[in-house]
């Protein structure tokens, strides 16, 4: 596994368990979504593939709508694992888009997105957290579990702006404008 950040072409962005009786929960919902959104249409914006998981959507209901409006082609996945990678047609499918790397945003940090991580790493792909996009009922719980996984795992956490300007590489990049539009109005 690499030691440093590298993007490519087999990166996918996960957004894990972004639904309104979890977002009612946390003191940040509303800055959760506004990264989020930043970082849905970011990745489409550079024709990355978009993938939503729903913790039991039966029960506790859907991704918000604002985001499923932003990559209306994204497939959703329901599940009762909390790893997203732990459900046989998750993992199945991701390996289906032969995916080498996730990034990923969501909650909740020191659950699913914890859990999802480490399954991932245990596949052999990369992980990347956006920092700026992933939240927890308890902020001291995240932060643990996200210097846990930064100190054991070599998964990568980083701000969203970051991930995608390293994507971006250079100011001639075909969607360097469209890009940086979309941090002025994600700011």
């Amino acid at each position: 596994m690499a030691d440093t950040f590298s993007p490519f072409a087999g990166a996918l962005l996960l957004c894990v368990d972004i639904q309104e009786v979890f977002l009612k929960s946390v003191a940040d919902g509303p800055q959760l979504i506004k990264r989020c959104s930043f970082a849905v249409q970011a990745a489409k914006g550079f024709g990355m593939p978009v993938v939503f998981t729903e913790q039991v959507p039966q029960k506790l209901g859907a991704t918000i709508p604002e985001l499923l409006k932003l990559a209306p082609d994204a497939k959703q996945f329901g599940k009762s694992t909390f790893s997203a990678l732990a459900d046989d047609g998750i993992r199945d499918a991701i390996r289906a888009m032969d995916i080498e790397h996730l990034i990923i945003c969501g909650l909740e940090t020191s659950i699913c997105v914890y859990q999802t991580a480490l399954d991932a790493l245990d596949a052999q792909l990369q992980v990347t957290i956006l920092s700026d996009a992933v939240t927890a009922r308890r902020p001291e719980d995240a932060k643990v579990c996200l210097d846990a996984l930064r100190a054991r795992s070599h998964v990568f956490v980083l701000p969203s702006e970051t991930v995608f300007y390293s994507m971006l590489q250079d100011v001639k990049h075909p969607f360097f404008k469209t890009f940086t539009q979309l941090v002025k109005n994600h700011a």
